[in-house]
């Protein structure tokens, strides 16, 4: 059985041969899904049933480059009028090799992002299995065999406020000193933070409460996004929803960031306030870490890096294989680009 995000659960019996092609007509609109064997729709369900002048796979993407969600009526729950999307005009090849052609590459195209995505995902499994390992000493890499210390993060970090300058000093701002907020945090991918949206100047350093962060500083949120973090890629300055970490001496950033993403629900828990919801600078400061020395510090943070690196690249990938593909639907699902195709000689 089909619902409009996908498979919900199994029926008894089949009401529609496959392959087939079905989207939502209610609440969730706009998503179409390929069948391959045959299925039962469930009622708030659309489906295709012909295919006398389009092949099935063909028919599913063109109905992906349409968009049904175009189609949205209703004032409360979405809906899709079957008879709004079968007025709508589309121009096909009128040759089914072409169709099939078309629907190849694309599957294609499909058939790599699927790869992609589960490659991402057993990279992601491997990754935590390794910080639940190497981040609590359960696992030590060869060559360390000294015990773990009990430290608090003030013993491993300087603690650091923000601040914002005042909105109406226009001198305060675009100053080119990047100033962090958790928005900044939450929208850029990986563990470095390279840029934010807003800058401020000199004078709107010396004229609030923010700091400037030496590059390296684990950027972790307080507020709002409780728990969120990132290293400093550049020297940068944050508002006030940041308790910032200075690592001191012989303590690996890279270490402190993971092991720091391991206490989100820890830090979470601690958060006071009636209006939100924030962690103290006390309440950071005794959290308790066990840390080894400096150089297994260092080793395990390269370790985590470099899955994470590995990680990063293939979702660098997968953005262009997507990217790729929108495009050769774009291209050739309009008719701007054609595909070479044998057309089947009768005997």
């Amino acid at each position: 059985m089909l619902y409009s995000n996908g498979l919900l659960r199994t029926h008894a019996q089949f009401m529609v041969n496959g392959p087939g092609v079905v989207t939502g007509r209610s609440g969730t609109i706009g998503r179409v899904h390929f069948v391959e064997g045959d299925f039962w729709p469930h009622n708030t369900t659309l489906w295709v049933t012909s295919f006398s002048k389009v092949t099935p796979k063909f028919a599913y993407y063109l109905l992906l480059y349409v968009g049904l969600d175009r189609f949205s009526s209703g004032s409360g729950v979405p809906t899709l009028n079957r008879n709004d999307a079968h007025a709508f005009h589309v121009a096909i090849p009128s040759s089914k090799a072409e169709q099939g052609a078309i629907a190849t590459a694309l599957a294609d195209g499909d058939g790599l992002i699927s790869a992609l995505e589960r490659l991402i995902s057993k990279k992601v499994a491997v990754k935590q299995g390794m910080m639940q390992q190497l981040l609590t000493g359960e696992v030590r890499l060869p060559g360390f065999t000294e015990p773990w210390c009990e430290s608090t993060v003030s013993d491993l970090a300087q603690i650091v406020s923000g601040g914002t300058p005042k909105s109406s000093v226009p001198a305060y701002w675009d100053g080119g000193i990047a100033w962090c907020t958790p928005t900044d945090i939450t929208g850029e991918p990986g563990r470095y933070l390279h840029r934010t949206e807003r800058t401020i100047s000199r004078a709107g350093l010396e004229g609030s409460a923010a700091s400037l962060l030496p590059e390296g500083s684990i950027l972790l949120c307080t507020r709002a996004t409780i728990g969120a973090l990132k290293i400093a890629a550049r020297p940068i300055a944050t508002n006030q929803g940041f308790k910032s970490l200075i690592p001191r001496p012989g303590v690996s950033s890279e270490f402190l960031y993971y092991k720091l993403s391991t206490l989100r629900d820890l830090l979470a828990g601690r958060g006071t306030g009636s209006t939100f919801l924030e962690v103290s600078t006390r309440d950071v400061a005794g959290l308790r870490i066990e840390a080894p020395r400096s150089e297994e510090q260092t080793a395990i943070g390269r370790v985590l890096a470099d899955i994470d690196d590995q990680i990063d690249a293939l979702e660098s990938r997968l953005s262009k294989v997507r990217a790729i593909k929108q495009g050769m639907m774009q291209e050739l699902l309009s008719g701007r680009t054609r595909l070479p195709v044998r057309e089947a000689v009768a005997a």
